[in-house]
């Protein structure tokens, strides 16, 4: 029946419009914390596909069992900025929400630059008091590498590309960083649209780099030649120098693909920037494709076609794989995708 259960059928159950129901399960507009808990609980009891595995979970936050015996102590390392633009932000309060449930307190530790290139822990971090670390944001292989020889149990949210060479003793929470990216190029071929390209830094991380593969696969299985002068993916490390770097280089292209995919929705607006400085346009000139369905990518002129990260099942599927390895130290260690949804916007209508 699991299968069977719609939108429509919780909205109906709860008496609350289809379109309320959408914003809370999906994490999208503004909503009230307690309407938003009232829908993901009635969807976890009526086995909603997105949350039919929850039941199975009897310490789950969102099946009301909360203990109120103290369990330790965990700490997340955030390697950047994470505001509430960024999807970590719901994941971190869904993740928040679900350890509390078993006990355990988060505390929350920038690593900063000096940091990294000293290899030194935060000052607010205490080893024997943690009982497991979530890493956010952070892509610096050997700072992670010197977190693992910690022993404590550790998640990564993301990870270094170099992880994908040398392995790191720690269990993996990544979107599904490849479906979207095949769904849109095969969608614009349909339409006619085959000069496309990638911008981003491919080596930024694991997920822009998975993101860059998934472009280059779908090209190829799609039949659709790759012209390398459309790919921007060598331009400048991501950070606040990166659009004036990424306008130079648009400017030397001596002709626009008709689609780029972006590797987030920021880099998309980096994008849209520069090509207005350019006095070109989307999508008149150019069709965008973003990733991660931020606040922002809904807002600009034309709202942004790009990929929605479910940051609550992010949340949950990060306290269960982290708690588990707690309890379980011997585990194999593990490598989880989150699902994703190719959300269609103005940036890629074709006129």
């Amino acid at each position: 029946m699991s299968d069977k259960v719609t939108i429509q059928d919780i909205a109906d159950a709860l008496g609350l419009s289809r379109n309320t129901v959408s914003k809370a399960i999906n994490n999208t507009g503004v909503l009230a914390d307690s309407t938003r808990e009232k829908v993901l609980k009635k969807a976890v009891e009526m086995g909603y596909k997105q949350f039919s595995y929850i039941a199975s979970m009897p310490n789950s936050a969102l099946m009301g069992q909360y203990s109120s015996k103290k369990a330790g102590e965990i700490a997340v390392m955030l390697g950047g900025v994470v505001d509430g633009s960024h999807f970590a932000t719901t994941m971190l309060d869904k993740f928040q929400m679900e350890i509390s449930s078993l006990g355990y307190t988060m505390t929350i530790h920038r690593i900063s630059d000096e940091n990294r290139s000293k290899k030194e822990l935060p000052v607010t971090f205490i080893p024997d008091n943690t009982k497991g670390i979530l890493c956010v944001e952070l892509f610096d292989y050997e700072y992670c590498k010197m977190l693992t020889a910690l022993g404590i149990p550790m998640l990564m949210a993301d990870g270094p590309i170099e992880s994908f060479a040398k392995g790191l003793d720690v269990d993996m929470l990544l979107m599904n960083n490849t479906n979207c990216i095949f769904e849109i190029i095969a969608k614009l071929k349909l339409q006619g649209i085959t000069k496309i390209g990638f911008v981003g830094e491919m080596n930024h991380c694991r997920s822009f780099f998975e993101r860059y593969a998934a472009f280059r696969d779908a090209m190829y299985l799609c039949g659709l030649s790759i012209n390398e002068d459309y790919n921007l993916t060598q331009v400048h490390a991501h950070g606040p120098e990166y659009p004036e770097h990424l306008f130079k280089a648009l400017s030397k292209m001596k002709e626009l693909p008709e689609l780029f995919i972006c590797a987030n929705d920021f880099v998309a607006i980096d994008l849209l920037q520069g090509l207005k400085k350019m006095n070109k346009s989307c999508p008149d000139d150019v069709l965008i494709c973003g990733f991660d369905d931020s606040p922002e990518s809904r807002f600009i002129t034309p709202a942004l076609t790009t990929c929605h990260i479910h940051s609550q099942i992010l949340g949950f599927s990060a306290a269960q794989l982290l708690i588990s390895r707690i309890n379980q130290p011997d585990l194999n260690y593990r490598t989880l995708y989150a699902e994703t949804d190719l959300i269609i916007r103005e940036s890629t209508a074709i006129k």
